[in-house]
């Protein structure tokens, strides 16, 4: 019963996806300002999904921000990444390029101006980054940055990349981690969506004035030790096919 709800759900959530996008194409000739708002429809769309064909439930603890900073992110699944358009005024991300290169998603992205960097460049890619990044901040959005650079698997480990070290030494923002639990219920490259509860957290700022080497360190630790406490609870509310395979 799972494999056939998870095989609805993804045909489902695809041509959503799909049918949004091309019906939100006037927004991309009217201007930026409407894109938010597609964004916002999108994740309330796949929330509504999620519990009608899978059974997953989500919560949100913590203080949503508002306002200029950067949101430093576990990444486990593409759910967090559509959810935060939904959670924040006007999400910016940081973005690896190869996301411009898929059709229609990469005329979105360029239109609402997201922060695309080009991770072979290094040190160049860096300034770029922190240049675009300063822009952004300026006209009040939130930075989102995964700073693992990629959907890492709960339990797995995998550095904390230099970036966001970089970016903390050059800014006077805020800095707010987030932990969470999305990798058990949707797992990276998964067919299989499992009906339990996914949980994002909203951690305490981090303090102001930390190297870039200390602040990548507590970063971790405290995204780290907060996401292996929210794998627990995520796999305990798991609801387990009865005997017979029925939910």
């Amino acid at each position: 019963m799972i494999l056939l709800r998870s095989f609805v759900f993804n045909v489902g959530f695809f041509v959503g996806t799909l049918f949004l996008m091309i019906v939100f194409l006037p927004a991309l000739i009217v201007g930026r300002r409407a894109l938010p708002w597609c964004g916002r429809v999108w994740a309330r769309m796949l929330r509504w999904w999620l519990a009608v064909g899978i059974g997953v439930r989500i919560e949100i603890r913590g203080e949503v921000p508002s306002g200029p900073c950067l949101i430093a992110a576990k990444h486990q699944s593409a759910w967090e990444t559509i959810e935060f358009f939904r959670l924040l005024p006007d999400a910016c991300f940081v973005l690896k390029r190869e996301l411009v290169w898929i059709p229609m998603l990469g005329w979105y992205i360029a239109r609402n101006r997201q922060i695309v960097i080009n991770r072979s460049a290094g040190a160049s890619a860096l300034k770029r980054m922190l240049a675009e990044v300063e822009l952004a901040l300026a006209a009040g959005r939130q930075i989102v940055v995964f700073p693992q650079g990629t959907r890492v698997a709960p339990d797995v480990k995998r550095p904390y990349q230099s970036g966001i070290g970089f970016l903390s030494n050059h800014l006077d923002v805020r800095v707010i981690p987030v932990a969470l639990n999305s990798g058990v219920v949707w797992g990276r490259n998964k067919f299989v969506k499992c009906p339990g509860t996914i949980v994002l957290e909203f951690l305490k700022p981090m303090p102001e004035g930390l190297g870039s080497r200390v602040f990548i360190e507590e970063l971790s630790t405290r995204i780290e030790l907060a996401s292996q406490r929210l794998a627990v609870e995520g796999r305990q509310s798991i609801r387990r096919p009865r005997k017979g395979g029925v939910m």
